[in-house]
């Protein structure tokens, strides 16, 4: 049998359906509803709870946990929590800053950036891992705009503008 829902809800039962009103996102709208459901008691235990909203049962238990230690404010809010990399590290960072802005050297794909750090640094890093880290560090896109091609032959290029 699950965990019977009981918790220690500080706001009360009309604070609660207000806030829930009040909230733009759907994400933020469930997570109030979860203490509703916790404070009216109208399911059991938590199993119950998260299968009403739609969760699963531990995102419901951090919710909670979440709520416990810093209050609704916190639990509610969706601000992005920024984790320093442990796969990452400084010394990663800076290689894939001078390779991510080499016009003469750069990546062709997230799969090349993958490829590279496993080659220089030895470290196995996901597709999907090294891919969100490039966007979010170097704002960097799978297909962005160059300020000329990497292998332009500068001498063809100005044989064309003599002839124009």
């Amino acid at each position: 049998m699950g965990k019977i829902a009981s918790l220690d809800i500080s706001e009360s039962l009309i604070e609660l359906k207000e806030l829930v009103s009040k909230q733009t996102t759907l994400k933020g709208e469930k997570r109030v509803k979860s203490l509703i459901y916790i404070k009216t008691k109208k399911f059991k235990t938590r199993q119950e709870v998260a299968a009403s909203i739609g969760v699963h049962i531990r995102t419901l238990e951090r919710w909670v946990e979440t709520y416990k230690l810093f209050g609704i404010d916190q639990m509610i809010s969706d601000k992005p929590k920024n984790k320093q990399s442990k796969i990452i590290t400084s010394e990663i960072h800076l290689g894939l800053s001078q390779r991510v802005n080499d016009p003469l050297n750069p990546f062709l794909g997230y799969w090349d950036a993958q490829i590279w750090v496993n080659e220089t640094y030895g470290i196995e890093i996901k597709y999907q891992r090294i891919r969100e880290y490039l966007k979010q560090h170097f704002k960097t896109k799978l297909k962005s705009p160059r300020k000329s091609h990497y292998k332009k032959n500068v001498e063809a290029e100005k044989a064309f503008l003599k002839t124009t």
